[in-house]
C-alpha cells in the first residue's frame, strides 16, 4: 500500500442554500462599534489517504535449493556445503548449519520434514526486516524513486513491472528515461510505459545530459499530477568516479524541487557473488536504500539475498521472478524461505 494526497474532486461537493431575507429598515447607530481584526486562518494540511496495492503470492516462483539433499540431524555437512553453493557465505552457512543442530536437539527434532520446519524458521528469523516496504507514505508527491544498477541486470524490465504494478493500484505514473547513453534502453523504457500506461520523459538526443532528463520528468510529474515518479540511470560501473559524479548531479536536481524516496539497486541474483560486488560499489556511490532482485525464478543463488542484508544492511525491497509483467512482487521473508527450502 502507499498513502496519496486525498482528491479533492472526489470529494461530494454540498452546495449552500442562499436563503432572501426580507428588507428590514434599521435605525442609524450613533455610537462608534470596536474594530475588530480580521482572523487569519491557516490552511490545514491535505489529507491523506491509504491506498491498497495488488496482492500476490510468489512462493511457486522460487526454486528450493534444499529439496534433493538428505536431511540428518548427525550429518548436516550437505546442508553447509548447500547454503555455500547458494551464496549464502562461507561463515553464514556455518552459523545457520549450527543453529539448526542447537534447535533440532533442543526441540527433539529428527525427521526431514522436522528440520526443514527449523531451516524454514531460522531463514525466515535471519532475513525479516521493519525496512522492506516502499517509501511511498510521506505525502510528498510524487514520490521519486531512482533505480540504479548495471546493464544487463534487468533494471529497465524491472521499472517497467513497478511502474505496471503501482497503476494497478490507482496511480499515476511518470518514467523518466536518463540513461541517454544507449538508444536501446530509452525505447525499451518507452516500450514499458506503454505496456503500464505510465507517461514518459525522454532525450531529446542520444547522450543528453542525464540531469537535465531527470529535470524536466520532475517538472512534468508536478504539472500532470504524478503519484510517483521513476527515473532510469545509467549502468556503467566502470568508471566510479564518473557515475559518482553523474548520479550526484542527478540527485541535486531532482532535491530541487522533491526529494527522493527511494534509491533502488537492480542486481541478477543469478550472477552470485558478483551481484554482491556490485552492491558494496553501487551502495558506496549512490546512498542505495533497497534492493530489487531479478531473475530469482530459475535460480538456485537465492542466497544472495541473504547475504546481502546480512553484510551490507540493506534491506531486499524487491523481486522478479519471470519475464511476465506481473512476476513481480514485494519481497516477504517467509514467503522466500518457504520456497528455497521447499517445504510444503
Amino acid at each position: 500500500m502507499f498513502w496519496r494526497k486525498k482528491d479533492k474532486a472526489a470529494d461530494v461537493a454540498v452546495e449552500e442554500q442562499v436563503v432572501q431575507e426580507p428588507e428590514v429598515q434599521v435605525e442609524k447607530v450613533v455610537e462608534q462599534l470596536p474594530i475588530v481584526e480580521p482572523t487569519v486562518v491557516e490552511a490545514a494540511p491535505q489529507e491523506l489517504v491509504k491506498v491498497e496495492l495488488p496482492k500476490r503470492n510468489l512462493t511457486k516462483g522460487f526454486k528450493a535449493v534444499f529439496s534433493r539433499i538428505k536431511f540428518d540431524v548427525e550429518n548436516l555437512e550437505e546442508l553447509q556445503d548447500i547454503l555455500i553453493q547458494a551464496d549464502f557465505g562461507v561463515s553464514a552457512a556455518e552459523e545457520i548449519v549450527a543453529e539448526v543442530k542447537v534447535r533440532a536437539k533442543k526441540s527433539g527434532s529428527r525427521t526431514e520434514a522436522e528440520l526443514k520446519e527449523i531451516l524454514t524458521d531460522l531463514l525466515t528469523e535471519k532475513m525479516t526486516r521493519s525496512d522492506v516496504s516502499l517509501n511511498l507514505d510521506s505525502g510528498k508527491q510524487p514520490y521519486v524513486i531512482l533505480v540504479v544498477g548495471v546493464n544487463g541486470a534487468g533494471k529497465t524490465t524491472t521499472i517497467g513491472k513497478l511502474a505496471n504494478y503501482l497503476v494497478e493500484g490507482g496511480a499515476k505514473v511518470t518514467l523518466g528515461a536518463a540513461d541517454t547513453f544507449r538508444a536501446a534502453a530509452v525505447e525499451q523504457l518507452e516500450t514499458w510505459a506503454t505496456r503500464s500506461n505510465s507517461s514518459i520523459v525522454k532525450p531529446v538526443s542520444e547522450g543528453q545530459d542525464p540531469a537535465a532528463v531527470a529535470y524536466e520528468a520532475v517538472e512534468k510529474a508536478i504539472a500532470n499530477g504524478s503519484d510517483v515518479l521513476i527515473i532510469d540511470t545509467a549502468g556503467r560501473l566502470q568508471n566510479k568516479q564518473g557515475l559518482m559524479d553523474e548520479l550526484g548531479k542527478i540527485r541535486r536536481v531532482i532535491e530541487k524541487n522533491l526529494p527522493i524516496s527511494e534509491v533502488l539497486l537492480v542486481l541478477d541474483s543469478t550472477t552470485g557473488q558478483n551481484a554482491m560486488t556490485q552492491a558494496k560499489a553501487f551502495t558506496e556511490v549512490a546512498a542505495v536504500t533497497g534492493i530489487a532482485l531479478t531473475k530469482l525464478d530459475g535460480s538456485a543463488k537465492g542466497g544472495i539475498v541473504y547475504a546481502i542484508q546480512d553484510q551490507l544492511n540493506i534491506p531486499v525491497k524487491l523481486v522478479g521472478v519471470g519475464e511476465g509483467i506481473n512476476d513481480f512482487g514485494f519481497f516477504d521473508a517467509k514467503e522466500f524461505a518457504i520456497g528455497l527450502v521447499g517445504e510444503k
